[in-house]
Order: structure tokens, then sequence, then C-alpha cells
């Protein structure tokens, strides 16, 4: 059964004699779990993937030689996607396991969720970007507040022409609006396709390349399940989402977060984010336009 708030949900909080009206904004609807074949292809080292069950769950192998991945069959624009992931376990310093969008040309966008290995019993990292017209630099780092590694957890985007919400479970954890009335472009009228992939990067990943992938403890293996897209589909070439505006992602209720969301992510800021590209002077001494927006200072 879905679950998700109508535009219309109001709570009322009565504290202290006092009575407040808050709208909610809306919940993601809960995703449907498919096999991998109904919305995904493998795209390289097709004998580094293995499938069980008839393919709802599905697992990638990186070793010396190659890692692997996979791609949506389709190009979407706009919608809710979202992957149920168990990361590498063990000592994974210098893998990559990545899910994300993308589009197809040279001044690209893209979504990403990066998770960074690490040694045995130290953190995963979890990195996240958004590129628009081919510029990125955008990165934040969290620390997630479970083992990624003993679970399955769900981690998604919902993308309309409002905003680009990431999501850990239930749990917003960052939020990119839509800012081009600032002067930053944002992703509206390309398609993307959604990809994984789990690869060495080692050069960077750990420590910023300090820590090597250890390939004594090859093959590395991240374990997928979900495999859920419910998206605008649309060809490479389309400039606009032929349902614009009659998806449920697609409501009113998601042109933003509400105050319980805003606190959720607030949370997250305060106690897990370790990088913010919002507050690095070094690199951006002036703070990027869209950071007050996205409320990330």
């Amino acid at each position: 059964m879905a679950s998700f708030a109508s535009s219309a949900a109001v709570t009322v909080l009565i504290v202290l004699g006092l009575v407040s009206v808050t709208t909610l904004a809306g919940t993601p609807r809960r995703p449907i779990d498919v096999p991998f074949q109904k919305n995904y292809v493998p795209t390289w080292a097709y004998d580094h993937i293995k499938y069980f069950n008839e393919g709802r769950e599905v697992q990638l192998y990186l070793d010396k030689n190659t890692g692997t991945g996979f791609q949506s069959g389709g190009s979407y624009l706009f919608g809710h996607f979202s992957m149920q992931i168990k990361m590498v376990p063990g000592d994974s310093a210098g893998t990559v396991t990545a899910f994300y969008l993308s589009s197809q040309n040279s001044e690209h966008d893209e979504i990403d969720f990066e998770f960074l290995g690490n040694r045995t019993n130290q953190p995963y990292i979890l990195q996240t970007n958004v590129f628009t017209g081919g510029k990125g630099d955008r990165e934040q780092r969290i620390y997630l507040w479970f083992d990624p590694t003993k679970d399955y957890h769900s981690y998604s985007v919902l993308w309309n022409m409002y905003q680009i919400v990431f999501y850990v479970d239930d749990v917003p954890i960052r939020v990119f609006k839509n800012s081009k009335d600032l002067g930053v472009r944002y992703p509206f009228n390309q398609p993307m396709k959604i990809y994984s992939s789990l690869w060495n990067g080692d050069d960077w990943a750990t420590r910023g390349g300090l820590e090597k992938t250890d390939w004594s403890k090859a093959p590395f293996v991240a374990t997928y399940r979900g495999f859920h897209i419910d998206g605008c589909e649309a060809s490479a070439e389309a400039k606009f989402c032929a349902t614009q505006g009659m998806r449920w992602w697609d409501q009113k209720e998601f042109r933003d977060l509400d105050g319980l969301q805003y606190r959720r992510l607030q949370w997250v800021r305060q106690k897990y984010t370790i990088y913010n590209y919002c507050t690095d002077r070094k690199r951006y001494p002036a703070m990027p336009p869209e950071c007050r927006r996205d409320k990330d200072v």
C-alpha cells in the first residue's frame, strides 16, 4: 500500500493551550520492488554480475581485473528512483559503489550517490554531488547512522521541476532546489539514465587516496534489490516531460520539504556531515548562491 501525504494533510498541535496548524509536504510513495531485468541491463563485465531469485537480487563483483555496472533501459525526465543496497563488507578501502542519474552529452546533468569504502571497522562515507550543464563541484559528505554492510537500506532520488531530494531510507539528507532565478543551472531538459557500478577508486576514495585497495581481500561484493523506477520516460533528445504535472512526484506537496523533513535534514547536517562545499571558503570565497535556499548553512 502506498504511503504518502496528500497536499491537504494537516497536523494540529496543541501545546500549552496554543494551537498551531502546519501543512505537511508529501512523503514519497513506497518503492515497488521489481526484478532487475524489468528496468535495468548490464553495461560492462557481464561475468562480474550474478543474479539470484529470478533477478530480484543482484551482486556486483570487483576484482583486480575489473569492476562492473548496469544502467536503466530507458531515459527519464523527472521521477522517483530508488535502490536497496548492501555495501561491500569488511575491508572495503579504495572501493566505490555508485548509484546515480546522468544525461548523455558533454554539458551533462548528473545526480550522484557515491559510497566510499574504508578499512575494517571504519565508517563508510556517502558523497553526493549534483552536476548541471557539465559543472559539478558541489560535493557533500556524510557518515551514515548505521552500518550499510549489515542490511539493505534504501537510497532514493526525487527529482522534479522544483527540487532534487536525496533520501537515505525515509530521511532527506540533501536538497538541491531549482535556483535558476539566482543564476544557477538546474537539470530540467536533459533526460537521464540511471546507473550503478562497483569500481576501484583507490587513487582518491579513501583518505584522499592514501589507503589503497587490498586485493588480497577480493572479490569485493555489493548486493542490490528493489530496482524501483517511477519516472517520466522520454527519448534522450526530449526537452519536456509529456506527463508534466500529472504524476504523484510532480504535485504541489513535493515542491518543498515540510518542517519535520527539514528538521531531519538538519539532524543529518549537525551530527553526520563531514564536508559541505557550501561552507568551504577555500574553494568558494563567496558562498554559492543556491546554498542558503537549500538550507545547507
